[in-house]
């Protein structure tokens, strides 16, 4: 197991964006991706953990370490003890016929609540906006 490069990071409050973040705080550093912030953080970063793309197993060692790191500086429980217990692919432990039947269902409530079709008060507000500006720049 690689050694963890992650350090706690404290300053809160005075951070505006996420490219402020060292690459210390992160799961990821190279990637610059599952900051490790606080605990809220950290179990966000374990369960999502096999949704990260575009990375090598070596950088699954370090973030597996660097997550071990900061859940034991936060106090968060972590039972896996290595980062293949949280897997490589997303698993949603449903079956095919499942989702198929949930998303009938949710395409059938948009149906009934006309929602989803780009009727929405928002959209309707921004089109009459976005004709306005069109129609005042044919004038100039």
């Amino acid at each position: 197991m690689p050694r963890a490069t992650w350090k706690p990071h404290e300053k809160h409050g005075d951070l505006t964006e996420r490219g402020d973040l060292p690459d210390s705080v992160y799961a990821f550093p190279s990637k610059r991706k599952e900051p490790l912030t606080d605990a809220s953080h950290v179990r966000n970063a374990i369960a999502r953990f096999d949704q990260v793309r575009g990375v090598s197993d070596d950088d699954r060692d370090l973030a597996f370490a660097n997550i071990k790191k900061a859940a034991k500086h936060y106090g968060v429980d972590l039972t896996e003890r290595t980062w293949k217990e949280l897997g490589r692919e997303p698993s949603t432990r449903r079956s095919a016929t499942d989702r198929k039947k949930s998303a009938k269902k949710a395409a059938a409530t948009r149906k009934k609540r006309g929602t989803g079709t780009g009727s929405t008060p928002a959209r309707k507000r921004g089109a009459k906006r976005a004709a306005a500006i069109r129609k005042a720049k044919k004038k100039k």
